[in-house]
């Protein structure tokens, strides 16, 4: 008997069946059936599902003989299911990655709950996500399970039957079917909700909701939408029936009447001629159901008014009113914008006119984020070697909190913003400023870069629009003619900025000076920074780290972590970094999974961890200076390579041991490959590469030569230090016998290493 059993109805999605099936069979929680109902779609949904059956048999088609509708689909699926619990999931929706891993989870953890109810991500026709801005109620603080009485902000929630796992033997028993007819959602989702003995709820996005620019039910032009009176007539039936429920009908009531408000506001469900009707007859129902006691919000007071009193043409008439209204704030924001931009910019020009105050500097780091990269250490080196110039930060307000006390907080876009641009002579960052910033003369540009390049870059993507997204590249020579200096870490760097960012600048080889760190943390420093993100002592910490993919819309991680640490033992844990590019983190935090996404010190990460796994992400380079293990995982490169462009095959000139599959990559571990003789040997060659300037002084090499003049050894210049005399802090891992490290598993033979995911 599995697990799950999935129930997904189809009709009319051909289009977005494959992509629906598929998110399910390749979930890495295997142990589901999945129960394909063709409601007789006149298309290839059929044929479609029978497709899977073939291939899969978790896959259990139904084939309905005449078209029944959304709720009796449904019903015929449950009909069918075996598994301990019933996800239900619309036919152009999908299950997000690893999402019945956390489902089991939680169940688990929550002793068997009747009902489990989770998040979900609205996916519009572009591909972009956005989680439901009603999560609150989600929340796993506090006991669990518990009942609806306990926490009724619950109905909060979509009332919807897919964001939910019911257990079979709690919906057989209280015998819950769905009805026919539009919002069949409503009688199944309130009396589940409320005849529940235990519920739990799980904060983490389920769901992808996929919301069609055409074709959806909800948002058909129809009378059916008349459906939605007879469907509160069988929830309040369901009340009636059970005594001990009647204190939930006050709650049930005002949810109606918003339920109709909303309905009847929606311009694309009600034909034109039937509007009056629609609200004469929830003018009935509210009536007929009124149950005073549950408190009417402020903002819903209105429509509630309108709704009792049946005013047809007060409502639309409120109804332009407001729209009236919202457009006539969005125009006047619009307004004052233009006129605060204008303003800001005839200050900046004021500015501009004024001298440069050669004691100012100015730094900023990735558009508007947080004290970090180069231009973090950087700054800091500025008031340790040069104390006489005053340093400020650009940051939007929500990172001034990684900002050092002795900085000035600029946030972009201020009066002080521009003050500062105009008037400070240095200029330090690892991206662009705003375009708009003019640059004078006198004014001195540090672009650091934030990386050495594996991927094209600059005048190299003209030939990957996939990737240049759309790049002004006349632009892009405008902004490379502001710089003064471009910091580099090796001569593969040199040549390749040279190349795609041609200008006038001078080229400072003197390693990156966020790399610094390295050389100069202590085996206390490393030890503290574990104890802050919870690596519990005598583990082994892999960093987590990928790049951005640009032939993907959505970015999404290559490994089951969950998975990999399974097999590799309870000795591991792993922190887990999203591209800065990526919005939201890569997984949420769990057990032995750390998401650090939002850490601001991606150099403290890395002096935590004992081993780097990536896959074609700069980071590789920098890591390379602590001369620790670190594994690429390159299971795409075709396609990345194809989209991006590379400089070098990683694979060839790789840091250490490349798996080109998460399978491979445990036995990498598994093995003691990630730390043998060979990985090192990688490494060496690697480093010896592209590491021969990072020897903890770049940062202070940058200031002595950019602001005290000093632009060689014998003016006052550090020399570097050879990469064979350099002492990186070492891992913790490094100092564990490896009779220790030996934990590891075994695998007894080569399906466990390639079991299915």
């Amino acid at each position: 008997m599995p697990r799950f059993s999935v129930i997904v109805p189809a009709h009319q999605v051909q289009a977005y069946l494959h992509e629906c099936l598929e998110s399910v069979l390749s979930q890495s929680y295997p142990d589901l059936e999945l129960i394909a109902v063709d409601d007789c779609s006149p298309d290839a949904s059929g044929a479609i599902i029978d497709e899977f059956a073939a291939r899969d048999p978790r896959v259990r088609p139904v084939h309905l003989p005449e078209n029944q509708g959304l709720g009796r689909a449904r019903n015929a699926g449950m009909a069918e299911a075996t598994g301990d619990y019933l996800v239900f999931l619309d036919s152009d929706d999908t299950l997000a990655p690893d999402a019945l891993c956390s489902i089991a989870d939680r169940i688990k953890e929550t002793g068997e709950p009747d009902v489990l109810v989770y998040d979900y991500a609205h996916t519009d026709w572009t591909g972009r996500a956005v989680r439901n801005p009603v999560a609150g109620p989600l929340t796993e603080d506090g006991p669990a399970p518990f009942r609806l009485a306990d926490r009724p902000g619950l109905l909060r929630v979509l009332m919807v039957a897919w964001n939910k796992a019911y257990r079979r033997e709690f919906v057989e028993r209280e015998g819950f079917t769905f009805p026919t007819g539009y919002y069949e959602d409503t009688p199944w989702t309130y009396p589940v909700l409320m005849a529940a003995e235990s519920i739990a709820t799980l904060d983490r996005v389920c769901v992808h909701y996929r919301q069609r620019r055409r074709g959806s039910i909800l948002g058909t032009t129809s009378r059916r939408h008349f459906d939605i009176f007879e469907q509160y007539d069988r929830v309040f039936a369901f009340v009636d029936r059970r005594p001990e429920l009647t204190w939930w009908r006050p709650v049930l009531f005002r949810r109606m009447v918003d339920h109709f408000s909303t309905v009847f506001s929606r311009p694309d469900r009600l034909p034109r001629g039937c509007r009056a009707e629609f609200l004469r007859r929830a003018r009935t129902y509210y009536r007929h159901y009124r149950t005073p006691g549950a408190p009417v919000p402020l903002r819903s007071r209105l429509r509630h008014t309108l709704v009792r009193l049946g005013l047809h043409r007060t409502f639309r008439g409120l109804q332009l009113a407001m729209a009236l209204r919202r457009s006539t704030v969005k125009v006047t924001a619009k307004s004052l914008r233009a006129l605060r931009a204008a303003v800001l910019q005839l200050h900046y020009r004021i500015q501009l006119r004024l001298p440069l105050r050669a004691d100012r500097a100015v730094f900023a780091a990735y558009w508007g984020r947080g004290h970090g990269c180069n231009p973090g250490a950087l700054e800091t080196a500025f008031r340790e070697f040069a104390p006489h110039v005053r340093t400020a930060w650009i940051a939007r307000p929500e990172h001034h909190h990684t900002l050092p006390a002795a900085t000035r907080r600029l946030s972009p876009n201020t009066t002080a913003y521009w003050t500062a641009l105009a008037r400070s002579k240095y200029l330090v960052n690892n991206v662009n400023f705003d375009r708009r910033l003019v640059k004078r003369p006198g004014q001195v540009f540090v672009q650091t870069q934030h990386g050495t390049p594996l991927k094209h870059m600059g005048l190299d993507l003209q030939e990957r629009p996939a990737a240049a997204r759309g790049m002004d590249f006349a632009k892009l020579l405008k902004n490379v003619d502001k710089w003064d200096y471009v910091l580099s870490a090796n001569r593969h760097t040199t040549l390749t900025w040279e190349r795609v960012y041609p200008g006038g600048y001078t080229t400072l080889e003197y390693g990156y000076p966020r790399n610094d760190a390295f050389l100069r943390a202590t085996p206390e420093d490393v030890a503290r920074l574990r104890e802050s993100l919870g690596i519990p002592e005598g583990s082994v910490a892999l960093l987590y780290a990928p790049t951005h993919r640009d032939y993907r819309r959505t970015q999404r991680p290559a490994l089951d972590l969950e998975r990999v640490l399974c097999r590799l033992g309870p000795r591991f844990v792993v922190l887990a970094r999203a591209h800065y590019g990526q919005d939201g983190p890569l997984t949420g935090t769990s057990g032995r999974v750390v998401d650090v996404s939002d850490h601001p010190s991606v150099e403290s990460l890395c002096l935590a961890s004992d081993a780097l796994v990536t896959d074609y992400s700069s980071i590789m380079f920098d890591y390379a200076n602590l001369d620790r293990p670190i594994v690429i995982l390159a299971d795409d490169w075709e396609a990345y390579d194809a989209a991006r462009g590379t400089y070098f095959d990683v694979r060839s000139c790789s840091p250490g041991a490349v798996a080109r599959s998460e399978d491979e990559l445990i036995d990498i571990f598994v093995t003691g490959h990630w730390r043998g003789s060979r990985s090192a040997q990688l490494r060496a060659a690697f480093r010896e590469r592209f590491c021969p300037y990072d020897d903890g002084r770049a940062a202070e090499r940058v200031v002595r030569h950019v602001v005290l003049g000093q632009t060689d050894v014998a003016a006052g210049l550090p020399s570097v230090v050879p990469l064979a005399e350099r002492r990186p802090v070492p891992s913790p891992a490094a100092t564990l016998a490896r009779s220790l490290l030996a934990t590891v598993p075994q695998p007894t033979g080569h399906q466990a290493v390639t079991e299915s995911r």
